[in-house]
C-alpha cells in the first residue's frame, strides 16, 4: 500500500511539474517575435477621428497615427495594417488577438491602464466643447440646461464623469458612434455643442470649414499612448524604442509639422 502511494505520489508530482513548467512555457513574451515572424503589425483604430486616424476622398486610412506607425513598422521590417474596429470594444478586440494594438489617439488613464500596457506618452490633449461660432456660449456655465454630445466609449465620457458639477447643469447628453457624427449633429442643431479632443476639433474646423469654433474653458488634460496586451511589453518596448529613435532623427518632428504645422511631440529622444 505504501508503495502504491509512493508512486502514485511522484506521479502527481511529475503531472504538477510539467503542468508548472508549461504554465512558465505559457507565460513567455513572445510577442514581438510572433510580429516578426508573421511579418504583419496589425493596428486597431476608429478610422473617423482626423488627424489621427481616418479616411481620406480616396478611402484610404491615413493621419498622423498612422504616418507614425508606418515609419515604425518599416523600421522594424514588418508590414502595416490597419483594422478599423468598434472603439467602444477596443479592449476586448485587444485582448482576443485580432489586434496588435490600439494606436488611434488612445488616452491614458488609471482605468485603462488595469488591462491595458501603454507606451510612454507621444502627444498631449484637452477634452474641449466646440459650438456653433455665432452661439451664445462661451463658458461651461453657459450650457447649463443644453443638450451636449459626445462618442460613446471615448474618454470624452471619462471626462464628464470627472466634472459632476457640469454634468449635472445639463439637459441631456447624447451618445454617439463617433465624434464626426457628433459634428454633423451639432450643425444640424440636433445638440448644442459636442465635447471631444481639442486635436479633432481643431482639425475639423480646419479641415472642412464649418462654422464652429472652441470654448477657451476645457474639462480635462491627457496624455496620449500606443495600447497592447499587458503581457506583451517586448512588442510594446520595440515600438516605444523605435519611437524614440524617430524623435531622435527628427522623424516624428517632420510627421509632427505635416499634420499640425508644428512639432507637438513629447516623445523623449535617445
Amino acid at each position: 500500500m505504501k508503495k502504491l502511494l509512493t508512486v502514485l505520489m511522484i506521479a502527481l508530482i511529475s503531472i504538477s511539474t510539467v503542468a508548472a513548467s508549461g504554465s512558465k512555457e505559457d507565460q513567455k513574451d513572445v510577442s514581438l517575435e510572433k510580429v516578426m515572424d508573421k511579418g504583419v503589425f496589425v493596428l486597431g483604430l476608429d478610422d473617423a477621428f482626423p488627424p489621427m486616424g481616418f479616411r481620406d476622398e480616396n478611402n484610404e486610412i491615413v493621419g498622423y497615427d498612422i504616418d507614425l506607425a508606418k515609419e515604425v513598422t518599416s523600421r522594424m521590417g514588418v508590414k502595416l495594417v490597419t483594422q478599423p474596429i468598434d472603439w467602444s470594444s477596443k479592449e476586448q478586440e485587444l485582448a482576443t488577438g485580432n489586434i496588435d494594438c490600439i494606436w488611434n489617439g488612445l488616452t491614458i488613464t488609471d482605468e485603462r491602464k488595469e488591462v491595458i500596457l501603454f507606451t510612454e506618452p507621444y502627444l498631449k490633449n484637452q477634452q474641449i466643447l466646440i459650438v456653433k461660432a455665432d452661439a451664445k456660449f462661451n463658458t461651461l456655465s453657459d450650457l447649463a440646461g443644453k443638450v451636449v454630445g459626445l462618442q460613446g466609449g471615448s474618454t470624452a465620457s471619462d471626462a464628464m464623469d470627472s466634472s459632476p458639477e457640469f454634468k449635472a447643469s445639463l439637459k441631456e447628453i447624447i451618445e454617439f458612434s463617433d465624434n464626426l457624427t457628433a459634428l454633423m449633429d451639432l450643425e444640424a442643431g440636433g445638440v448644442d455643442a459636442v465635447l471631444l479632443d481639442l486635436f479633432v476639433a481643431n482639425d475639423n474646423i480646419k479641415r472642412s470649414g464649418k462654422n464652429f469654433r472652441i470654448l477657451d474653458q476645457s474639462l480635462t488634460e491627457e496624455e496620449y499612448g500606443v495600447g497592447f496586451r499587458k503581457n506583451d511589453v517586448a512588442l510594446r518596448d520595440k515600438v516605444q524604442a523605435t519611437l524614440q529613435d524617430m524623435a531622435s532623427d527628427g522623424t516624428i518632428a517632420n510627421i509632427s509639422n505635416k499634420w499640425f504645422g508644428a512639432d507637438i511631440s513629447v516623445v523623449k529622444e535617445n
